[in-house]
């Protein structure tokens, strides 16, 4: 199957296809990447509408419940199409993932008007795969009008997804922090809405307490009383109660962006960052499977090992190599890059 193939089937929702292309986005192989570029700049006239929402909270929180629960109203009530991202914490050790978000979003999973795709983040920091973004491309291409990326849920140090969504929801549980947290800051100063989890049965007291101590440490983040803080509200996937709430608060923090001209300024500076974050893999691709640089690289391994050279003497040996081996690059030739003609 050639590119323009795949995208007139992905532009058709053809499921097998969709997942077929964003396998191809994801591929790290020279080849792939060469016609994944193809592939995106065929479906990018055709993305750009979605809803694009991150999810992200402490492990525990109930992430894929609550986007199961959540995607499945938005389909059978508000009739949306959503598309989920789960992104999955890939080993330090063996690099292997579970990818079980979906065992968590079966009844979503089996609707005909979603998709939800495991990733793994491969090495990547951020609680993002590296793919993610092309692959929000791909899906919003197939007609996807509500793109929820869910992130693996590691903590302070999760803020990647804020840079490619449109509304960050956060996700707490009860008893999880107190007013601190607001000094902490870090990921909670990104959040666009937070919603406390599992208000039900004997946590529901628990829950309504948590957000009262989150609002009011969501003031100490800005003293400013005319900016906008982060609305606190809470929910039960179990029960359903309060996600027609939490779901009408994020879709009023987009219309404002969307009326005050902010979302598209948003979206502009998200393609800067996509573009500098291509930039940086393609590099770093390079620089870790070019056969000429790894066989450096090991050599200088060996003797920094031995402690025959310094890491500073090392590392200059292999930029060196670099250097010398960036003319030879697939990327560094006038005919890398997409194919596709201005009349296509």
């Amino acid at each position: 199957m050639t590119v323009e193939q795949l995208a007139e089937k992905v532009l058709k929702n053809s499921r097998g296809h969709v997942a077929r292309a964003i396998t191809l986005v994801e591929s790290t192989k020279p080849q792939h990447r060469h016609q994944a570029h193809e592939l995106l700049q065929r479906l990018a006239p055709h993305a750009g509408r979605a809803f694009r929402v991150g999810i992200s909270g402490v492990p525990g929180a109930g992430k894929s419940t609550f986007i199961d629960a959540m995607g499945a109203k938005l389909i059978s009530e508000r009739h949306h199409k959503v598309a989920v991202l789960a992104v999955d914490p890939s080993s330090s050790r063996t690099g292997g993932s579970i990818l079980g978000d979906r065992t968590r979003m079966a009844d979503l999973s089996n609707r005909p008007d979603a998709f939800v795709r495991p990733s793994p983040t491969a090495g990547h920091l951020g609680g993002v795969a590296r793919a993610t973004r092309e692959s929000m491309l791909v899906l919003e291409a197939a007609g996807y009008d509500v793109i929820i990326v869910e992130t693996v849920g590691v903590g302070q140090s999760e803020i990647a997804v804020s840079g490619m969504v449109d509304t960050f929801l956060m996700l707490q549980v009860a008893r999880a922090g107190d007013q601190l947290q607001g000094i902490k800051r870090g990921i909670l100063e990104l959040a666009d809405v937070i919603a406390i989890t599992k208000a039900d049965g004997d946590n529901e007291q628990a829950a309504r307490m948590a957000a009262r101590e989150l609002t009011i440490a969501m003031k100490l983040i800005s003293g400013e009383p005319e900016k906008r803080r982060a609305p606190v509200l809470t929910c039960s996937s179990y029960t359903g109660e309060g996600l027609d709430e939490v779901w009408d608060t994020v879709a009023k923090h987009r219309a404002a962006l969307e009326s005050d001209g902010d979302l598209a300024a948003r979206r502009l500076e998200q393609q800067r960052d996509w573009l500098w974050n291509m930039v940086r893999e393609e590099v770093l691709e390079s620089l870790t499977t070019t056969p000429a640089v790894r066989r450096v690289a090991e050599d200088v391994e060996s003797r920094v090992a031995a402690e025959a050279i310094s890491a500073v003497e090392g590392s200059a040996e292999i930029l060196a190599a670099y250097a010398e081996a960036v003319p030879k690059l697939p990327w560094a030739s006038p005919d890398f890059g997409p194919t596709v003609s201005d009349k296509d």
